[in-house]
């Protein structure tokens, strides 16, 4: 058997089990695929196929379904991500145009994503560490209370109420939230706590309390916005592909739940020559997610995030990686402008 035509029988079955959820069969490949060859040749390459464990009989005397590694080859040869049409990038465009904020963007982004995948959509939040304070803002809430307002350039807001011990006017939350700006503007996340606690010896002696008040809580917002974080979209979809998880669903769901894992895992995908990351079945570390696939990519402009997909291994891959790869393109755009 060549392997040209290896490859060509295997990508034929991975299409057709895809597409049907059936076992293929050599005369459903012969009358479905121009393969060039007998009915009697496809059944010894699937033998062949077989040997080398790219495929399996599910029950006796039945047709064949792609294993792990079998859909790994069948990803491997996959030589280009083709575009989206025309219409699913307006359909990407309108879905995702007129997001107000970083939250927001990363909610209609997941949605968009599995809604064109069919598939359970994930995107981690992008890291904080390097990027830079855009604005602070007090806003005076009664006597003693105060809205703390951290503004990042990625996009993402912070905000707490904290009580100062003291009265506050206006006047003096202007003059510190001057001082503040002039000590933190454009400095990293990663290097705000230090910032912070520099500015209170700024201002006037009486005010230095209150000063302090405020750059623990600013100090607070930081930490909240470094810690990773994942949004999720779709999880019902995984309840119409029950019948792909022989075992149970319900390891997949509890993966889903576990924030941890999901981070781990992206952190753990190396991206291909396509910019595309691929982990197949038991390809992922975590137990429970051995009978899934997942296609990511990074985005941003230091792509230190990524967003993708979570799903059976009976996946459309090359759909799949096409949807993941416009998404991430259309977010990194929107985060850029």
């Amino acid at each position: 058997m060549s392997e040209p035509r290896k490859l060509e029988v295997l990508r034929a079955i991975v299409e057709d089990y895809v597409h049907s959820r059936e076992p293929v069969g050599s005369k459903a490949l012969v009358e479905r695929h121009r393969l060039g060859v007998s009915s009697a040749t496809i059944r010894n390459d699937m033998a062949a196929l077989e040997e080398e464990g790219l495929i399996v009989a599910p029950h006796t005397s039945s047709g064949r379904i792609p294993t792990d590694k079998g859909y790994r080859l069948f990803v491997d040869q996959i030589s280009s991500v083709k575009p989206l049409s025309a219409a699913e990038r307006r359909a990407i465009a309108v879905l995702l145009d007129g997001s107000t904020d970083l939250d927001d963007v990363l909610e209609r982004t997941v949605r968009t994503l599995a809604q064109l995948t069919n598939q359970v959509a994930l995107v981690q939040y992008p890291r904080s560490a390097k990027t830079t304070v855009r604005h602070i803002e007090f806003v005076s809430l009664g006597p003693r209370q105060v809205l703390l307002v951290l503004i990042l350039a990625s996009g993402k807001v912070e905000q707490s109420v904290i009580d100062v011990g003291v009265p506050v006017g206006e006047t003096m939350l202007a003059g510190l939230r001057q001082a503040f700006l002039a000590g933190v503007h454009g400095v990293s996340v990663g290097n705000l706590s230090a910032a912070l606690g520099l500015v209170p010896a700024t201002v006037p002696v009486e005010e230095q309390d209150v000063a302090d008040k405020l750059a623990h809580g600013l100090a607070q917002l930081a930490q909240a916005a470094r810690e990773d974080r994942i949004v999720l979209a779709g999880t019902a979809n995984l309840a119409r592909s029950n019948g792909d998880f022989p075992l149970s669903i319900g390891p997949v769901l509890d993966a889903l739940e576990e924030q941890v894992v999901l981070l781990r895992l992206l952190e753990q995908m190396a991206q291909d020559s396509l910019g595309m990351a691929v982990s197949i079945g038991r390809e992922n570390t975590h137990t429970s997610l051995a009978e899934a696939s997942v296609v990511a990519t990074s985005y941003g402009a230091g792509e230190n995030a990524k967003l993708g997909v979570v799903g059976p291994t009976r996946m459309d891959y090359p759909n799949t990686m096409s949807s993941v790869r416009a998404v991430a393109r259309y977010l990194s755009r929107i985060l850029a402008g």
